[in-house]
């Protein structure tokens, strides 16, 4: 399936150096993080790069030319300490460098049109290309772009220690049904939070949401239009009180669970009707605060002993991770079978002896 793709390019005019990063759209958070990873990439950072008149850093062109910057703009020049300039509008050629270095960027890296699962591994491959590429010696240079490139980083400012927090970032609340919306979705947060004033941080790939100093959600980010992005973990501790309602919630739908989890469900709501339910959800609960696959895991050894409740699954699980053998009261497991075991009377044996003569 093809994927329509935008991207970031930043050249050094006196090196020759480049970088390119593809992103799934042009918006503000891909614009930062193109800056962020091209520092990264080059060593250090220009002391003034020049620019078209996009939106993304131009809020407005006023009268006397002069522009008014936005305000993520401000903030990533700020962070990086570079000046600006910027061209012409509608003079692509103030900027021939840049604009030469996509067109060899397309002939070059992406023809024959690459194929990758996610864009993580189109932008490895255009590193490595752009890597490549400094071992080059261009026509009228008796040195490589990487040895000119030794150069430019001694004219380049140096990296901040911290990299700048290349997000969108929106003050917004969150709705009755524990939901959180951002550029036309909703994504979800747990149901503790219900209408609380929350901080969105939409990045290029994932959506993070925090209420003060604590990062409450984070998913991974639609691209669609009015879409919904559950964490069924969200709503456990609401389901665990309405039971009634674990087949009919919307954010469990499409939660792929190991068979084990099914198994464990319906062994459970035999036994224990009602109360069944409200412990596998306790079960299920226990991925709030312990890995995936060692709940799957617990949930498998108490199938295998018959130990079927939540109590066994939870001590199971910590027995494995603590390194110490389980310790199960069968008391609380009446339904297993009895193994009544006494001691051996010498009469037996004599029994035993007796038989072997005749």
């Amino acid at each position: 399936m093809e994927q329509k793709a935008h991207y970031f390019a930043m050249d050094l005019p006196h090196s020759d150096a480049c970088y390119v990063k593809a992103y799934p759209a042009e918006t503000t958070e891909a614009f930062c993080d193109g800056h962020v990873s091209a520092f990264a990439f080059l060593g250090g950072v220009p002391q003034s790069i020049l620019y078209d008149n996009t939106t993304l850093a131009v809020a407005r062109i006023l009268g006397d030319g002069r522009r008014q910057r936005t305000r993520v703009f401000s903030e990533l020049q700020s962070h990086y300490l570079f000046d600006d300039r910027f061209g012409r509008p509608g003079k692509g050629n103030d900027k021939g460098k840049v604009e030469g270095l996509v067109g060899y960027a397309r002939r070059n890296f992406l023809v024959p049109i690459p194929s990758f699962e996610n864009f993580e591994g189109l932008n490895a491959y255009l590193e490595v290309q752009c890597r490549k590429r400094l071992d080059a010696r261009l026509r009228g240079h008796d040195e490589t772009i990487g040895e000119r490139l030794e150069r430019d980083l001694v004219a380049l400012l140096p990296l901040p220690a911290i990299a700048y927090d290349a997000s969108d970032k929106h003050a917004t609340r969150v709705s009755s049904l524990s939901l959180v919306r951002y550029r036309t979705n909703d994504y979800s947060v747990p149901v503790a939070y219900g209408h609380r004033d929350v901080l969105v941080r939409g990045y290029v790939h994932q959506v993070v949401i925090s209420c003060g100093p604590e990062v409450i959600a984070r998913h991974l980010r639609s691209c669609a239009r009015d879409d919904f992005v559950f964490d069924p973990l969200h709503y456990l501790p609401l389901l665990e009180q309405k039971t009634g309602a674990l087949d009919q919630a919307a954010p469990l739908v499409g939660w792929e669970l190991p068979e084990e989890f099914a198994v464990l469900r319906r062994l459970l709501e035999s036994r224990m009707g009602q109360r069944g339910k409200r412990e596998f959800v306790q079960v299920l609960r226990l991925m709030e605060n312990f890995r995936k696959q060692e709940v799957h895991s617990a949930v498998g050894d108490a199938l295998r002993l018959g130990a079927v409740s939540f109590d066994a699954v939870k001590h199971l699980m910590l027995c494995k991770i603590e390194g110490r053998p389980p310790r199960l009261d069968m008391e609380l497991y009446p339904y297993l079978p009895r193994a009544n075991v006494t001691t051996t009377s010498t009469r037996d044996y004599m029994t035993l002896l007796a038989g072997s003569r005749s």
